[in-house]
């Protein structure tokens, strides 16, 4: 018997997604009717999520690795136009599922096997959110101990912490529209504080800065190579959460380049400001400056600091609400049952809880940054084979049959074998195992990674390796469980059995 569930469920109760309201809808799939976002409304998200100094403090790194103002904007506008390709591509799927990234997945991974991006990008959030409070919160009492001559000690950090968090867990909270808007909001101000900051330091700015010339990986193109790998991870550590937002864009409404260039153009921008005015700030202050947040106040004007406090401020609410909206989303889709509130609400409390641990006992901030881009050979692999099959399916999807696991019940035509894709798991593990090889960050170096001359290149290695495994088991087993042309309805033919009397 097919389970009245997942059809009943998707649509029984008025979920009005507004600003000033809290979103009750979580990762159930939202129908036509409720598509209300659009592709320009991609673009605002994407620039103001990016406009925070965890994001620009980025830009520095080319500069600190012995790279001049040119080579670092080269290397890192190269970087982000290949990044942003990925991610306005995989923006597609949304619109089609009516559901966040690692939901959508399951018609490739199993409805239980896209746990797997449920996960990644779980960490990720996490991780991003406690990286937002550390850069942001130092940022605030730093300024506020130049202006004020307040502490600039431990207890300091720790309110500047707590009121970051707090921040950023009422937007989240309140959810998809209210998020929205603040990255909007965000934006807009950001940029305008940011360009009026390059003419105010522009005095000291000189384009022909060369660098150091001490390149980190000991030459040129190594190192040049290496800061757009850099750039080039950015937008795509964002694809586990780009359709927590373009699933409101309708796909009927909406086409697809519309969609596409809305999300990626969105993503470039906002990337591409925000890592050059980090360089720009960079070249005046030298790569020997020990934190980011203290070389851009030594070298502003005091009049100038309170604007790069609100910077520092308003991005943390952007950047920050978007990495813990999507964790709430991501745990009540590991955890069925749990609504998008009270599991941001949950996860919040434990982000919160790494900060100040991570800040104060363990000094886990490189740590976790490095961390971070370990976490990105997981995401690749899951990235590259989802765009495959969004090639193989033609981009057409049984967005009920995607909720099978939510609802509890089994089957549907993404149950696979035990809800799991074999053909997916076995290209994402060998792209993960090949990713691994060639990590180099402060906490593991793989055993391969010497051989290329200390160049991270292991976000390449684990996508190409999984694309070509996956692909290789796409032709030799065929998978035709996938929706075809003409075929309407939000699920499929397939009988979906349920697992839970109240379905029944």
């Amino acid at each position: 018997m097919r389970a009245a569930g997942p059809d009943q469920a998707l649509e029984k109760m008025n979920l009005e997604d507004a600003i000033g309201r809290v979103e009750k809808r979580g990762i159930e799939f939202i129908p036509e009717e409720s598509r209300h976002s659009s592709p320009r409304k991609l673009t605002w998200v994407w620039i103001g999520s990016q406009m925070t100094f965890g994001v620009i403090l980025l830009g520095w790194l080319p500069i600190a690795f012995g790279l001049g103002w040119w080579d670092a904007v080269t290397s890192m506008t190269a970087g982000l136009l290949f990044g942003m390709a990925f991610f306005g591509w995989f923006s597609l799927i949304g619109p089609r599922t009516g559901t966040n990234s690692a939901v959508s997945t399951g018609a490739h991974f199993g409805v239980v096997g896209r746990l797997v991006g449920s996960f990644q990008a779980l960490f990720i959030a996490i991780g991003y959110a406690a990286i937002t409070v550390w850069v942001s919160g130092d940022m605030l009492v730093t300024g506020f101990h130049v202006l004020f001559g307040l502490s600039n000690g431990n207890e300091s950090r720790a309110i500047a912490y707590a009121v970051v968090s707090l921040a950023m867990i009422l937007v989240a909270v309140f959810g998809h529209a209210n998020v929205v808007a603040m990255q909007k909001l965000v934006a807009i101000i950001v940029v305008i504080i940011l360009v009026v900051a390059v003419f105010v330091l522009l005095p000291q700015f000189d384009a022909s800065y060369a660098g150091s010339g001490e390149y980190l990986l000991g030459g040129f193109w190594p190192t040049w190579i290496f800061s757009a790998v850099i750039a080039a991870q950015l937008p795509i550590s964002y694809t586990p959460f780009a359709n927590d937002f373009a699933r409101y864009v309708s796909a009927k409404k909406w086409k697809d380049s519309k969609t596409f260039w809305g999300a990626s153009i969105g993503m470039f921008i906002g990337c591409w400001i925000a890592l050059l005015f980090g360089a720009y700030a960079a070249t005046m202050f030298g790569p020997e400056t020990i934190a980011f947040g203290d070389g851009v106040i030594a070298i502003s004007p005091t009049w100038f600091v309170l604007p790069l406090l609100i910077v520092g401020l308003l991005g943390s609410f952007a950047q920050g609400s978007l990495a813990l909206y999507g964790t709430g989303l991501d745990t009540s889709s590991i955890i069925p049952g749990l609504k998008r509130v009270p599991a941001t609400l949950v996860l919040s409390a434990v982000a919160l809880v790494f900060v100040y641990f991570g800040a104060f006992v363990w000094n886990a901030i490189d740590a976790v940054s490095a961390f971070i881009l370990i976490l990105l050979v997981l995401v690749v692999p899951w990235m590259v084979i989802t765009l495959i099959g969004f090639w193989y399916n033609r981009g057409r999807y049984w967005p009920a049959d995607l909720q099978v696991f939510n609802v509890h019940a089994k089957g549907g035509a993404y149950w696979y074998t035990w809800g799991v894709n074999w053909r997916a798991a076995a290209g994402y593990a060998v792209g993960v195992v090949a990713g691994l090889m060639y990590v180099y960050t402060t906490i593991f170096v793989g055993p391969l990674a010497d051989s290329v001359g200390g160049v991270d290149v292991s976000i390449f290695t684990s996508g190409i390796a999984a694309g070509i495994v996956y692909a290789l088991l796409l032709w030799a087993f065929p998978e035709r469980n996938h929706r075809k042309a003409g075929e309407t309805g939000i699920a499929s033919s397939v009988p979906v059995v349920a697992r839970d009397s109240a379905l029944k």
